[in-house]
């Protein structure tokens, strides 16, 4: 079980690390908001340990991002700010356990295995549309048994699109979700990216998977026959 821990106080990160490779968890540590978000959206975790308070990204809005992404990953919430409405609001944002600092480690790996317990059966790590594979641990994407290289943006792309698939996803959903931005730039980004990854995914195949829904969004297709 890998552990994500965002963490901007490296001694503190440190202690979490070692107590929770002695339980047998493997950790990665982020010191930043916005550096949490990025690896917590490019692998897959069992479980994250996310700081309220943090550099340029705090820590509920990473939690808020994350769930908007449809990203059910467990997450626990460390915080100086143990008010009962403090507690609230971590919950309301997608937290899945809050726990108030100074905190004793001995309770923190429980948490974290109570959580793990519970996100272990809901853990997705393949997507599949048709004949079209995407497996979340290695990064690979396949079509037919075929490998598909992928650039990094366009993985994001179509991870959340096959997340979504069978679904029209909008171009706002796109840009807020893939691009991080909460406003349409009016920028053809969008529409050179999916061109790319059209040419790469349906190049030389009878059935198309990727549709642009005119006036809409754009749709991966999930014909499994």
């Amino acid at each position: 079980m890998r552990v994500l821990i965002v963490e901007d106080d490296r001694t503190a990160a440190d202690f979490l690390a070692k107590a929770l490779g002695e339980a047998g968890y493997q950790t990665e540590i982020a010191s930043d908001g916005e550096l949490g978000f990025e690896l917590a959206t490019s692998s897959v975790f069992g479980v994250l340990i996310v700081d309220r308070m943090l550099p340029k990204l705090d820590g509920l809005t990473i939690v808020e991002r994350l769930r908007a992404r449809g990203d059910r990953t467990p997450v626990l919430i460390l915080s100086a700010l143990g008010a009962v409405d403090d507690r609230v609001k971590g919950l309301r944002a997608g937290g899945d356990d809050y726990l108030a600092k100074p905190y004793s480690l001995v309770e923190l790996v429980a948490r974290v295995e109570a959580l793990s317990r519970r996100g272990h059966e809901g853990a997705v790590t393949t997507y599949t549309a048709g004949d079209l594979v995407l497996d979340r641990l290695s990064h690979k994407v396949t079509r037919s048994g075929e490998t598909i290289l992928l650039q990094p943006r366009e993985y994001r792309l179509l991870e959340y699109l096959m997340r979504h698939a069978g679904q029209v996803v909008t171009r706002t959903m796109l840009l807020e979700n893939v691009w991080d931005y909460h406003f349409d730039p009016q920028t053809n980004v969008i529409d050179v990216h999916i061109s790319r990854l059209r040419s790469k995914i349906d190049k030389g195949q009878d059935k198309p998977l990727l549709e642009t829904v005119r006036g809409a969004g754009y749709m991966i297709r999930n014909d499994r026959r």
